[in-house]
This record gives structure tokens, sequence and C-alpha cells, in this order.
């Protein structure tokens, strides 16, 4: 006999490994958004980095260091994302742009899927995550100032 709270638990766990060997959770494919997206975001850094380099601007070593930060999160993210979904047996390949739309395959668990974004979705995607590490140099800022 289970306790109600343990039947809960138990049926979640069942729930969660029946899932996990059919579906991608929704943890995994946000980790395949991100992972699709971290490419974009430091191409749009390197780009950016070298407008400022030419611009002559008197911060332009500042602007650097920023975008060079920025650049080494999201290398980490990378390494991190790659790594999780290698466990995971989760592998990302290009498929097709069609006009406004990126396609991916996921190939998973002996399964395929078809992985979409529309450029819009990226794009907010992207200036979200800009601001999340922007954010993150901010603090560790401060944290140097005290």
């Amino acid at each position: 006999m289970l306790m109600t709270e343990h039947v809960e638990q138990y049926e979640q766990k069942d729930k969660e490994e029946g899932d996990s060997g059919k579906m991608l959770t929704t943890l995994e494919r946000t980790m395949v958004r991100d992972l699709i997206l971290l490419p974009y975001i430091d191409t749009m850094v390197s780009k950016s980095m070298q407008e400022v380099d030419r611009s002559g601007n008197m911060l332009t070593r500042t602007y650097l260091m920023a975008g060079r930060y920025i650049q080494n999160r999201v290398m980490q993210d990378t390494y991190r994302l790659q790594r999780e979904l290698k466990q995971r047996n989760i592998k990302v390949l290009e498929d097709e742009q069609e006009d406004f739309l990126l396609y991916y395959k996921i190939l998973f668990r002996g399964y395929q899927e078809r992985f979409g974004l529309t450029r819009d979705v990226m794009k907010t995607e992207i200036s979200l995550r800009l601001t999340r590490y922007t954010s993150e140099l901010g603090a560790v800022l401060r944290e140097q100032l005290k």
C-alpha cells in the first residue's frame, strides 16, 4: 500500500520515464533551441565588436572587453549544451531554410523530429539572451567595484 504522496511521486516518475523514451521533453526542446541560437549570438557579437573596433570610439577597449566576456559565456553555454545533449543521445542537424523559417532535424533515442524556428522568434530569443548576458556582466562589474 502506498501513501497518496508516494503514489503521486511514483506516477510522476513513471510518466517522466515513459515520455523521455519517445518524446523530447520541454527542457530538451529548450536546450535544442538554445544550442541553435548560440552561434547566431556569437556572430552578432563578433560583428558588433568589429564595428566598434573600426569606429575609433574612446571606449573601444571597454566595449571589446565586454564583447569578449559575452563570447566566452556563449562558448561555455554551447559546450555545456553539447555535452548535455550528447549524454541524452540527442543530435541536432541543419535541415533547410524556407523564407522566414529555419528547420533542423533532431535525432533522439532512435527517433527523428523536425524543429522549426521563425526569424522573429529567433530575434526575440537572441535579444533576451543578450540582455541576460549583459546583465550578468553588469553584476560581475558591480561585484568587482565593491
